[in-house]
Order: structure tokens, then C-alpha cells, then sequence
């Protein structure tokens, strides 16, 4: 028999806010001593009442805005009831009756051409804290640091069927969530986490399988993984009778490659919700669900459009350029200053994912300001700075942002020199030092004319016009 595996996909992102859900305390705790980061109504202190952060509010608007969902213009919180250590009221303050979006759909495209995944909602709410398991004391330590810190929860209908769906589908949630600059979406950092629902069933058949749902996967290929592991499991059980398939909720274990129980699935029963009496509705008026309207980015392939159409780029290139925000406000900082689209893209596709790739280095780790990437570009195409030098000056600006292009360049001696004399006594010398590569040369050696020159030029630290250089050592050789 054949089988179709079915997949639905709980995504909890960590938003971009300052200070946390329902407190004041900084959001921004990665790296953080723990505890440090930590307040009586983030602890869950007795007495102490939820204030919402508004900006929560905006960027949940925005990323259902971004993901094609409806927006509920009342929208409540709830509490969720359950006992964990790191969870220290022992409930969460999350959204069921009245999510703040849903109804949405996300396009995706994979080998097997394009697909919808329907979005059931995206609620907001608080992130629990972090155990750190102590193997040599034989304890758990509780960090609270990540207690209260904005998440919003993405929930897809099971319309997944393969791990490079649900690839494709987590790239392209990453993609226009970093566009919206409402997430960072960086797996490593634990800023995006996803918890995978999967059956299988016969294939055809519109019953659904005995759902499982996997945890602890921190990484896309770890996913990818979990899904193959998990959906031969299914069918082996159900070809085979080797196990009791169950609703249940398990751990993967990357290193082994395994997935193992951890506890019966709990249903929306088990969880008590009801709305949370210590925190009002809140209500988006047309002013306020306007203004984040307004405030919606070119979605990445509208910009990828306007790339080729009003900047002339290749295809290639602007595929390229916009798969990062980050790569795109670069680009288009340094074209507002250079004026020049062609030579702007080549930096980019050339000096600048060279560094990133040699440094292992994300699209959206760059950090380089636009506009002075486009006056370093002035700097050569002006002759001011060579373009070997123009490249140190590069890799010192990913070191530090601040960096001035042309006031670097002078202070360390980057700048051309007009010293026809200067040129002509260094030419004299490479040639006095070396007859036998200007014997060579005389003879019809090409190379040997090469050798010269990158003597001089090394000699002239890159501070020299190349076809100056050249035109001065072809005189004087044949001289």
C-alpha cells in the first residue's frame, strides 16, 4: 500500500520588541547571566498585574498582515493552564478564543512546483523560561530570563506532505518576517522554534493518521530529519503491527536520529482556557490597523521585479539580492549614493557575499551601511582608491559600521598617488633588479611584463592607476 504523510506546523517566533509581553524588562536576554533579566510580574509574583506592550500588538498585526491573514479587530488574551518548573504562574498567557489573525496563506514553491499552505491563526503570547539540566550535580537549574519574552505562535492546517515542504514553507515564513523587521527568525538563537504535527495515511484517503507531535528540533535539517524518521515509523507500524501508534507528544533527539515519547498529547481540554480577567481586550480602530498597513514592506518579489525592471539587473542577480532584507537595504543605500545599479549589484555578488561566505556569515547578519558602501564604490570609480585596496577598506567596515571609506583610505595610505615621478623611480627599479624578466618580455613572454608590474604595484602599496603603471613600464623597458 502507499502512504502520504501529513503535516501541520506549529511555529513559535520570538519578536523583535525591546521589553518583554507584559513588563518592562528587556526582551533581549541571549548570552544574558541567568536571572538577570528578570522582574516580579515576569516571575509570576503574586499581585503583580499584565500591562500589554503595544509594539507586541503591531507586530503580530503585521506579520498576519504579511502571511495574507484576516485580522480580528478585537482581540483577547487568555490563560492556559498547565505545570511545568520553567512556567512560574503555572499557567501562560496566550490567545484561543480571539487570536489577533487567521484565515491566512502562505505560497510556497519546491521541485514539485507551487503550493498554498493555509494558516489557521497566529496568536500572541508569552514565552516560558529555560531548564538548564546539571548531569554532573544531578539538578535542573530555572532561567526566567526568557519568561514573558513576545512570541507569536504561527498554526498551519496539515497541508505539508514533505520535509522540502515544510522547508520551503519555513524559509518563506523566515523571509517575510524579516522583511517586516518583526523577527529575527535565527533557529540557532532560539528565536524561531517549531514543533511539528505528523500522521500518515493511506494514500488517497481524507481520514487523518494518529498525530504525533516532535519537539526539540532546532535547526531546519534537524526537521527534515524528524520528518523522515518519524513518517517510516508511522508506516512501519502500520504494515507491520511493530508498535500501538498513539497521540502523543515526542522529543527528537538529533544526535541518535530518534524520536522518543515524552507524554500522551494533551487536547484543548486539558488545558482549562479561559480569558484572562487581568488583561483587557484590546481593540485595533481603523487609524491604528491603517498605520501598520502603511507600514507593510515590498513583499520580495515585488521588489525582485522592480530590481530588474527599473535597474536593469540581471534575473540572477536580483533572485539573489532579494533573499535578504539586509542584502536589499545594502544594495539600495549604496545605488543612492553611486547612482550606478550595475556597480552596486557587483559589489554586492561579488565583495560582499565573498566576505560573508569566507566568515560564515547569514544574508542577514550584514550589517554595512549602504551609503558608505556606495562611497567606497566612488572611491574607485573616481581613481581615488584601487580596487585591492578598496577591498581592504571593505573587510575593515564589516569590523566597523562606523568606518568613513575616503577618511580610512587617507589615513592608511590608500589613496592614489599622481606621482608620475614617484611611479617612474619605483619602474626604474623593478627593472634594474630583475633583467631577466625584461629579456623575457623583450622576447615575447607576456607573463614577464606581469611579474613586473605586480612588483611595482606591490611597491606602490596599490596606489597607482593601472594602465598609468603600465604604460610607464612598457616605455621604459623599451627605452
Amino acid at each position: 500500500m502507499r502512504y502520504e504523510t501529513v503535516i501541520g506546523l506549529e511555529v513559535h517566533v520570538e519578536l523583535a520588541t525591546n521589553s518583554k509581553i507584559f513588563c518592562s524588562c528587556s526582551a533581549h536576554s541571549f548570552g544574558a547571566d541567568p536571572n538577570s533579566h528578570v522582574c516580579p510580574a515576569c516571575c509570576g509574583m503574586p499581585g503583580m498585574l499584565p500591562v500589554v506592550n503595544k509594539r507586541v500588538v503591531d507586530f503580530g498585526m503585521k506579520a498576519g498582515m504579511m502571511l495574507g491573514c484576516h485580522i480580528n479587530r478585537t482581540t483577547t488574551f487568555d490563560k492556559k493552564s498547565y505545570y511545568y518548573p520553567d512556567l512560574p504562574a503555572a499557567y501562560q498567557t496566550t490567545q484561543w478564543f480571539a487570536p489577533v489573525a487567521v484565515n491566512g496563506v502562505v505560497e510556497i514553491e519546491t521541485s514539485k512546483g507551487k503550493k498554498s499552505v493555509r494558516i489557521k491563526q497566529i496568536h500572541m503570547e508569552e514565552d516560558a523560561g529555560k531548564l538548564v539540566h546539571d548531569i554532573r550535580e544531578d539538578t535542573t537549574h530555572v532561567d526566567f530570563n526568557r519568561t514573558s519574552v513576545p512570541l507569536i505562535e504561527i498554526v498551519s492546517q496539515p497541508d505539508l506532505s514533505s520535509a522540502e515542504e515544510v522547508e520551503a514553507y519555513l524559509e518563506r515564513l523566515k523571509t517575510l518576517l524579516r522583511y517586516a523587521r518583526v523577527a529575527e527568525c535565527e533557529m540557532a538563537h532560539g528565536t524561531m522554534r517549531c514543533d511539528v504535527n505528523l500522521s500518515v495515511r493511506p494514500e488517497g484517503s481524507d481520514k487523518l493518521g494518529v498525530r504525533a507531535e516532535m519537539k526539540n528540533m532546532n535547526s531546519i535539517e534537524a526537521i527534515k530529519r524528524a520528518i523522515e524518521y518519524e513518517t517510516a515509523r508511522h508506516i512501519d507500524a502500520l504494515e507491520n503491527g511493530t508498535e500501538v501508534l498513539r497521540q502523543e507528544t515526542r522529543r527528537w533527539d538529533d544526535i541518535k536520529g530518534k524520536s522518543y515519547a515524552m507524554r500522551t498529547k494533551e487536547t484543548a481540554g486539558d488545558y482549562r482556557y479561559f480569558p484572562d480577567p487581568n488583561v483587557m481586550p484590546v481593540v485595533i480602530d481603523d487609524e491604528w490597523f491603517d498605520s501598520i498597513q502603511r507600514s507593510l514592506p515590498e513583499f520580495p518579489e515585488v521588489k525582485r521585479d522592480r530590481y530588474i525592471s527599473e535597474y536593469g539587473l540581471s534575473e540572477y542577480d536580483a533572485e539573489q539580492l532579494t533573499k535578504s532584507i539586509a542584502l536589499c537595504d545594502c544594495f539600495e543605500g549604496a545605488f543612492e549614493v553611486c547612482k550606478s545599479a550595475k556597480d552596486a549589484a557587483n559589489w554586492m555578488m561579488s565583495e560582499i557575499m565573498s566576505i560573508l561566505n569566507a566568515r560564515k556569515m547569514t544574508y542577514d547578519m550584514l550589517q554595512i551601511n549602504g551609503k558608505s558602501l556606495g562611497e567606497l564604490i566612488l572611491l574607485v570609480s573616481g581613481g581615488k582608491v584601487g580596487r585591492a585596496n578598496a577591498k581592504k577598506i571593505l573587510f575593515a567596515m564589516f569590523d566597523d559600521v562606523s568606518i568613513d571609506p575616503a577618511a580610512y583610505a587617507e589615513a592608511n595610505g590608500y589613496v592614489m598617488s599622481n606621482d608620475t615621478g614617484k611611479v617612474e623611480a619605483v619602474v626604474k627599479a623593478a627593472i634594474e633588479a630583475d633583467p631577466k624578466a625584461v629579456a623575457d618580455y623583450k622576447s615575447g613572454k607576456e607573463k614577464a611584463l606581469m611579474a613586473l608590474f605586480g612588483k611595482c604595484m606591490k611597491e606602490l602599496k596599490g596606489n597607482c592607476d593601472p594602465q598609468t603603471l603600465k604604460t610607464i613600464l612598457v616605455e621604459m623597458i623599451n627605452k
